[in-house]
């Protein structure tokens, strides 16, 4: 059940529900009683987008359609998704093949500039051997729209894969990401960070499945929810029997800013192998009361104060993107949603 099949059959009951165990948090069945008309072709400008000026080429998609195409699988390159059209269903699917030893940097945003539109983007990446892919995506959703994002990772050894997910959540929305990982000393980085307020609702969902031997990955995801916001992460690391000598790490940590916020957190280890290094961690609070405090203490309004200690806080996250220009628009995107300096 995706909302790929619903936005392709027109079928309903093909939404996922909170039955699904998978989706029980980000139920979309009970959500949508009705799904939009497809969204028309747009034929004008297009705005520019977060990252440009940073990427060697670019590949957009429109309402769903692909306008400005690009088959470069190396370099800096920016994968754009836009919606223009109010209250129209978008779907969009995309291909990477990194060649083994190339080196992608892959600058991806997801644009919502219409209002309370439906999106689907299914992405698969297959990073060759030896090959290496930074993968940062900046989520900016309209506050009443519906976007899920699902990428399919496949590494060949030796490989390297590491993303960055940003957003700012939406009505409902769900980033999803599935790496199968080789082993083989390929190596793995998945972090994200939401930022979430009003009555946003982001899903930070994610598998890595440890195949064979000698394989590392690296989580980290960090949140901050405040209003009536709603905040999900689910991460899941599965070392299958045979994955001997995986080093997985995983930590989720977020602040909780508002009574009636809401954080669903389900880190998860599956191992079936027995000579491993896994650990996770998984924390959620409050601001601490002393620090605010001494800041107010020394001049600082109560709202500034938080938000410089938000951005202190997710600033882990923004600090491991490694491409220097791709690391300065997050650092501002967060310290923007913050309310905060860059």
């Amino acid at each position: 059940m995706t909302l790929s099949t619903a936005l392709k059959t027109g079928d309903l009951s093909a939404l996922p529900s909170r039955r699904d165990e998978d989706w029980r948090w980000t139920d979309l069945r009970g959500l949508l009683k009705v799904l939009p008309p497809v969204a028309p072709a747009h034929g004008g400008e297009v705005p520019a987008g977060p990252f440009a000026g940073l990427a060697d080429a670019e590949t957009v998609f429109v309402n769903g359609r692909r306008v400005a195409p690009s088959d470069v699988a190396s370099g800096v390159v920016a994968l754009r998704f836009v919606a223009l059209a109010d209250k129209a269903a978008q779907g969009a699917s995309h291909a990477l093949v990194v060649k083994p030893g190339e080196h992608l940097v892959l600058l991806e945003s997801h644009e919502g500039r219409a209002a309370a539109y439906v999106s689907d983007v299914v992405l698969d990446i297959a990073v060759g051997e030896g090959a290496s892919v930074e993968r940062i995506v900046l989520v900016e959703d309209e506050a009443e729209a519906v976007n899920v994002v699902t990428a399919e990772v496949a590494l060949a050894p030796g490989a390297k894969f590491a993303q960055t997910v940003l957003t700012c959540g939406a009505r409902r929305q769900r980033i999803e990401t599935r790496v199968r990982h080789p082993g083989a000393h390929a190596e793995v980085r998945l972090d994200g960070a939401y930022l979430l307020d009003a009555q946003r609702h982001a899903d930070l969902t994610s598998v890595v499945t440890h195949g064979g031997l000698d394989g590392v990955t690296s989580q980290l995801t960090k949140g901050m929810v405040t209003d009536q916001a709603r905040g999900v992460f689910q991460g899941r690391i599965v070392v299958e029997k045979g994955a001997d000598q995986t080093d997985a790490r995983m930590g989720h940590h977020a602040l909780i800013l508002s009574d009636k916020a809401e954080i669903d957190a389900k880190p998860e280890l599956l191992i079936f192998a027995d000579d491993v290094s896994c650990a996770h961690g998984n924390t959620i609070g409050a601001l601490d009361d002393e620090v605010l405090f001494y800041a107010e203490q020394r001049g600082i309004p109560e709202a500034e104060a938080k938000a410089m200690l938000t951005v202190a806080f997710v600033g882990e996250v923004v600090e491991r993107i490694e491409h220097e220009g791709a690391r300065a628009v997050a650092a501002a995107w967060v310290a923007r949603k913050l309310g905060s300096e860059a």
